[in-house]
Order: C-alpha cells, then structure tokens, then sequence
C-alpha cells in the first residue's frame, strides 16, 4: 500500500519505509535540514534529513551502517576522521584527504559506505571551461578553500596564489598546492583581473567556504573567493 501524501501533496508522510539521511558536525544547523526536506517534498521523495553532532565519531558512523542510514554530510571537524571508518574512499576525497559525502549502499548485507568529496567534484566542473594558462588567487585556507586548490590544480591551473590571514594553515595549503601565499589581498583585487585577457571570458567571483573574521555584532559567515591574476613574470 502506497503510503499517503503530506499536506502539500508530494512527499509520502513518514512510516516504516522512509529512507533517513544526516549530517554530521561540531556545530549543526538548520540551513541543511531545511534545503533537504524542502527537496525531498518538492521531488516526492519518501527521505527524511536530520542533522546532528557526536562526541564519538565512531559510534556515530558505525550507527549510519547498523541503521541503515542512507546517506551522511560530513561537516568539520569529522572530514578527516571518517576516512578510517568507511568501506570505500573515491578519488575526489583522496585528492584533498576529506570527506563531505558518506553514501551507504544498502543492496550489500550490512551497509557499504562510500565516501567522497563533492565540493571538489562541483569546483572541477565549475572551471571545464577556464583557460588553464590563467593564474587564480585562492582567498582562505579552510576546508573549502582546500577542495577548490585542490580541483583548480587537478586541472591544470598550476600557477596562483593563496591569501589567507592564518599564516600556518595558508602557507600549508599553498605549499601543498604549489602556489604563493599572501596575508592581505592587496593589489591583486586589481578590477582589470576579472576577466581572463586571453579567453574572454568573465569570470567575477565564486563564493565557496573559509573562515573570515567579522564583527561580533554580525552573524559568522564563512566564505572565500577565487578569480584569475595575472601570469607571473617569466
């Protein structure tokens, strides 16, 4: 029997078959929680999602394959940690050495968890079209600020620069990365840069993710940007 509809008319109201997702972090929030279940209603999708945090990363993942949990975001400080606990690590969340995405194949008796990183996966496809010549400035150095050096490397964007405030952790990543550092952005926000000299094409801003400090008075928002400089001198 076909479970019946919400109110709204489109995603089954929960019952024993509802498949269940979550997501995992130090500090979960409501953004998530709200996008999911919106999407799942507005496709008629018989999903529920619901965030959460642990103290014990372990237990929690191990909860994700005794339950039969469909899917986990996996949000700081757990990206690194989950790598030991799942069956299977895909390309994208070995390039950066984290993982966003936990899926668990539920036709394998007692769970197969898959895991992967779909913030590298989104920037490599977001750049197909770039010219590889340009040069790119990378503004932060947390976990996002990662997965996009990581997909601009990967596809042969081999000369940029990192700008972060965090001298240890923005001096890491470019190290990492083969790029420069830099503590401020200064001249290299020059507008002549926005729009690659060779290709044409315009390329503006992409928000991704790394801390910025703000004032107290202001919601924390975490954010970075990349866009092209121009080439070194030879």
């Amino acid at each position: 029997m076909t479970p019946p509809l919400t109110a709204r008319g489109r995603r089954p109201q929960l019952n024993k078959d509802t498949r269940v997702c979550i997501s995992l972090a130090a500090r979960p929030s409501n953004i998530g929680t709200r996008f999911h279940n919106y999407l799942y209603d507005e496709l008629g999708l018989d999903y529920l999602y619901k965030a959460f945090t642990t103290t014990d990363i372990a237990a929690a993942i191990g909860g994700v394959r005794a339950l039969g949990i469909r899917g986990c975001s996996v949000s700081m400080p757990f990206k690194k940690d989950v790598m030991a606990l799942v069956d299977e690590i895909e390309p994208s969340a070995l390039a950066i050495d984290a993982v966003n995405t936990i899926v668990n194949d539920l036709s394998v008796p007692g769970g197969h968890l898959v895991a992967s990183n779909t913030d590298y996966l989104a920037v490599q496809q977001l750049i197909e079209r770039l010219d590889r010549s340009d040069a790119v400035l990378i503004r932060g150095s947390g976990g996002m600020a990662n997965a996009v050096g990581a997909a601009l490397r990967d596809k042969g964007f081999h000369s940029g620069t990192v700008v972060a405030r965090n001298p240890e952790t923005g001096r890491a990543l470019a190290q990492t990365l083969g790029y420069d550092y830099a503590p401020e952005v200064g001249a290299l926000t020059a507008p002549s840069w926005s729009t690659s000299p060779r290709s044409g094409w315009q390329m503006g801003r992409t928000n991704t993710a790394a801390p910025l400090n703000r004032p107290r008075s202001r919601p924390r928002v975490q954010w970075s940007t990349w866009w092209p400089c121009p080439p070194k001198p030879r």
